[in-house]
């Protein structure tokens, strides 16, 4: 008796109340990469950035403009940025620590960046070199430099659910940290669960909190690591308090290099089945994603943790590609 085909696709069954799309902000390139141990060329760096385009992301956060000795790993941000041709209607964001960081941004050619704080007092130190007001301030005069050029800025909140030194995090800290974003003019504020230890309901008492104050939900992005494997309930959480945006990286790359047992990001491709199937249309190709990470794989000589990916590659199949030129 034959065997049935394996799918390759998620079965569509829509939940109402669900939002008719939502924005997938992949960040595969700068956060997936940043604390990787191998330093990956800006070759291979600028053809992820050109496939995950080619795939249908929209908005991709290309890189940081921080010091090399701080993260060598992103050390070639300005010839990365002059590598990639950006489509029409798409973002690319440059993640930037301060002033000096937004103006070779600009100067490189970006016109979108994002800024940094912390919800608490360890991280700021540990990750910015600062004490949680001093990182506040810092980003707040970057998104009015930023905003005096016409400049589009995203504002991470870090640390939003649990610390590796503090343990948990009062919710007043994550709403003022939001808040002081939110009102210097950050057009997003993508709230990070940076070691990965958030369940759906505490996501949704953060959400709640930081809607409190009058910030719109539709302004909320969810910034997840699957830590205990609870980045994709925790994405489903947010769709259902109204949260439109959420940041994953490609196979599952990544992880903060400054938080004690991190590890990677929400995978892209694990993402996208889920919202695709049910009925939230991303605007992603799954397919192509899960070629590009078997390529990355390929080149690195490392694997994806993507299961998705993982599992269309047994059945589409998803041959791996050449190293390119």
């Amino acid at each position: 008796m034959t065997s049935p085909a394996p799918r390759s696709f998620p079965r569509v069954v829509a939940r109402a109340g669900m939002p008719a799309e939502v924005t997938v902000y992949e960040v595969g390139p700068r956060d997936g990469l940043q604390a990787e141990t191998d330093v990956v060329p800006t070759a291979v760096k600028a053809e992820l950035c050109r496939r995950l385009y080619a795939a249908g992301v929209t908005a991709l956060e290309l890189t940081s403009f921080v010091p090399p000795a701080w993260i060598p790993q992103l050390a070639d941000a300005r010839p990365l940025v002059a590598s990639v041709a950006v489509p029409a209607a798409s973002r690319a964001v440059a993640l930037v620590p301060n002033r000096r960081g937004l103006d070779d941004a600009l100067s490189a050619g970006i016109r979108e960046v994002a800024v940094v704080v912390s919800a608490t007092e360890s991280f700021a130190r540990a990750n910015l070199n600062t004490d949680r007001a001093g990182a506040v301030s810092r980003a707040t005069d970057v998104v009015a430099a930023a905003r005096a050029e016409g400049v589009p800025v995203r504002g991470y909140v870090s640390m939003a659910f649990g610390d590796p030194w503090e343990g948990d995090v009062d919710l007043a800290a994550v709403v003022d940290a939001a808040s002081a974003l939110h009102d210097s003019g950050c057009r997003t504020l993508a709230l990070g669960d940076t070691i990965g230890v958030a369940t759906a309901g505490h996501v949704e008492a953060v959400i709640e909190a930081v809607a409190g104050t009058g910030i719109a939900r539709s302004a909320l992005a969810l910034h997840l690591h699957d830590t205990y494997g609870q980045a994709l309930a925790n994405v489903l959480a947010g769709v259902e308090n109204g949260v439109t945006e959420f940041d994953s990286s490609v196979g599952g790359l990544g992880r903060c290099p400054y938080a004690p047992g991190a590890t990677g990001n929400l995978a892209t491709e694990d993402l996208v089945w889920m919202l695709e199937g049910l009925g939230i249309r991303t605007g992603l190709d799954l397919v192509a994603l899960a070629r590009t990470s078997a390529w990355l794989a390929g080149v690195r000589g490392r694997p994806h943790v993507s299961r998705v990916a993982a599992a269309l590659t047994r059945t589409a199949p998803v041959p791996l590609e050449e190293t390119p030129a």
